[in-house]
């Protein structure tokens, strides 16, 4: 069995990706939740992690660090990582691999936090321009292989890495046409999805870094996580 070291469930949109990916396609692994800034420091997580950070997979004597190493990692041994077909296969590496390195502004000034539902104080240019994008690329996707993932019928690790980005979508109430929104909808109603979104809300710690960050680019309309109270701002 594989083991999974992950972050914090409300704020990790980079563990989110090998974590959902191996429950979407029923690969077995442990999980190890490592908490932000708490008892364990950059020197424990090099012990783990190479990189000192998560996600990591560790494969008896195999350590791979980074989520798209991850999935490629996975996809020698688990068929359904990627799509059968090459060009269904070669459009979902290049969507993810997008995802990997760009929309820069979307993962800064729309940060993850699950449990938390939110008003951007602004909304530049830039921005629309990466959601676009996303809509584009997931529209794309959708009518070349007919749905009702991203490269097809079957749930891949292009699905994976867009993950984050639904739960974005709900935090900030981003808006997407119809057909990307449904789909944003549906990676949300999966039940690996459903399942970090409850655990997220039940966490009780909170990074205070993080939180801050996010308070920067925008407004609390509602907390929706364990032990901590509904606020407007």
């Amino acid at each position: 069995m594989y083991d999974l070291y992950i972050a914090n469930k409300n704020y990790s949109s980079w563990s989110l990706r090998p974590w959902v990916l191996m429950r979407e396609l029923d690969i077995d692994f442990k999980e190890h939740l490592l908490v932000f800034g708490q008892a364990t420091r950059w020197q424990d997580y090099v012990k783990i992690s190479p990189s000192g950070k998560v996600p990591c997979l560790v494969d008896g004597g195999t350590v791979v660090w980074d989520s798209l190493a991850i999935a490629e990692y996975l996809a020698e041994r688990h068929t359904a990582v990627w799509p059968a077909d090459f060009r269904a296969r070669a459009w979902a590496r290049s969507a993810a691999a997008e995802m990997h390195s760009g929309f820069s502004e979307l993962r800064n000034r729309c940060s993850m936090s699950c449990g938390v539902r939110m008003r951007l104080k602004d909304f530049p240019a830039v921005l629309e321009l990466d959601l676009a994008r996303v809509g584009a690329l997931w529209n794309d996707g959708l009518r070349r292989f007919g749905g009702p993932f991203l490269a097809g019928a079957a749930f891949t690790a292009a699905d994976a890495f867009f993950a984050p980005v639904a739960f974005r979508i709900q935090t900030y109430g981003l808006a997407l046409d119809s057909a990307a929104a449904q789909y944003a909808v549906r990676l949300l109603g999966l039940d690996s999805m459903r399942d970090w979104y409850a655990d997220a809300l039940r966490e009780t710690f909170r990074d205070e870094a993080h939180e801050n960050e996010v308070l920067q680019m925008a407004s609390v309309l509602q907390d929706l996580r364990l032990n901590r109270p509904n606020r407007a701002h």
